[in-house]
């Protein structure tokens, strides 16, 4: 199955391209929302000499994250579905950035973050493992101080950007070719219209309320 890959869901954005797990191609920008969605994927298309209407399956990196940017990618996979019927998966970011660093040799209890502002942070941690990787907790927002406590802490903290405020922890990125790689696992099918970036937040916006019926003036 050829598989169309995409991670927005930081500054460093990727593509890919893969049949089933085999990778054919994969370009990465680090231009954050300065990024060129469309060249990006139309770049790694090309070099995996793969046209449009060979892409089976889309995967998306749903965050947590860039929020720009998730919607970016979600947006453009809403519209190949509805022009061309692909199947689509979504991926959570913080476990292709463990499974990345899983296939690149890091083992052991490692905790990935992800600076969600307003003070808060997303944490996931993971066991990796020679065999692959287990999940120890899933992603979930804990406030500044208990980020902070975990980096005083054995713990090693990993995620995109972290490093320029916290000089504790280890700059990794999400890629698009692990997001591809795991959806190549699995067979978890969503509409694309289902798709929703990870926002754990409680949305704090009130429903307008129905418009009324306002009778017309009476005649003078």
């Amino acid at each position: 199955m050829k598989i169309l890959a995409i991670e927005f869901s930081s500054e460093q954005r990727s593509a890919a391209v893969l049949d089933g797990s085999r990778l054919l191609a994969e370009q990465t920008v680090s231009a954050g929302r300065n990024t060129e969605a469309i060249r990006l994927i139309e770049s790694a298309l090309t070099q995996a000499q793969t046209g449009r209407q060979d892409i089976e399956c889309i995967a998306v990196g749903v965050g947590p994250g860039s929020y720009t940017g998730i919607r970016t990618a979600i947006a453009i996979t809403q519209g190949w579905q509805i022009a061309a019927e692909v199947k689509v998966q979504s991926i959570d970011s913080l476990e292709a950035l463990a499974f990345g660093q899983q296939a690149m040799g890091e083992r052991g209890d490692i905790t990935f973050a992800v600076d969600a502002a307003r003070g808060e942070f997303y944490i996931a941690k993971f066991e990796l493992e020679d065999e692959g990787i287990k999940t120890l907790e899933h992603t979930h927002l804990v406030k500044r101080r208990e980020f902070e406590h975990l980096l005083n802490s054995e713990s090693i903290i990993t995620g995109p950007s972290l490093e320029k405020n916290f000089p504790a922890a280890n700059d990794r990125y999400p890629a698009a070719k692990y997001v591809g790689i795991i959806a190549s696992l699995r067979a978890n099918f969503t509409e694309a219209s289902e798709l929703e970036p990870v926002y754990l937040r409680q949305l704090d916006f009130v429903k307008a309320p129905p418009l009324r019926d306002i009778p017309p003036l009476p005649a003078i």
